[in-house]
């Protein structure tokens, strides 16, 4: 079975849960709307401390805090660690199962740094590195990503299913 892959931005609700919640009814949606197989994203960083917020509702805290913002949420909390999460969810259409695939990078949320990249990557610091993803070039980012993580998840499990 092949896919042929289409960027199309579609006016989606913004639905309220916990992520996993989000990205199947965002999926559910979207194939009810294309009529065929969809793939979703969804991005959440999520804050050890506040027990996984602001995750999927990062775009929000992100457009009213700013990084620096973000990085003074933390500020009563010796925690800074956090997650960066991205969410694929794939269905073959409408009523069709929905799959979804995690790509995860731990890191620390710290005080902006870069002007690479976009949204909050110049406050989030990578573990392992010494540059915020805003500060890393592209193909650092890139190998780290936890956009690349779910990707490749998602790419094994179309890869098995085309060897079935």
């Amino acid at each position: 079975m092949n896919f042929q892959v289409k960027y199309m931005k579609l006016d989606l609700p913004e639905y309220q849960g916990e992520p996993n919640f989000i990205s199947e009814a965002k999926c559910k949606c979207a194939a009810s709307i294309v009529k065929g197989a969809v793939i979703i994203e969804d991005t959440s960083l999520a804050f050890d401390a506040l027990h996984g917020l602001p995750g999927p509702y990062i775009k929000w805290f992100l457009d009213k805090l700013g990084p620096d913002g973000l990085y003074k949420l933390l500020s009563g909390f010796e925690d800074k660690s956090a997650s960066a999460i991205c969410t694929l969810a794939f269905s073959e259409g409408p009523e069709q199962p929905i799959h979804l695939f995690h790509g995860i990078t731990r890191g620390e949320i710290v005080l902006p740094k870069g002007n690479k990249g976009f949204g909050w990557d110049s406050c989030f610091l990578p573990e392992g590195k010494d540059k915020t993803y805003a500060e890393l070039n592209f193909e650092e980012k890139n190998a780290i990503s936890h956009r690349r993580k779910a990707l490749l998840l998602l790419k094994d499990y179309l890869s098995q299913r085309n060897k079935s």
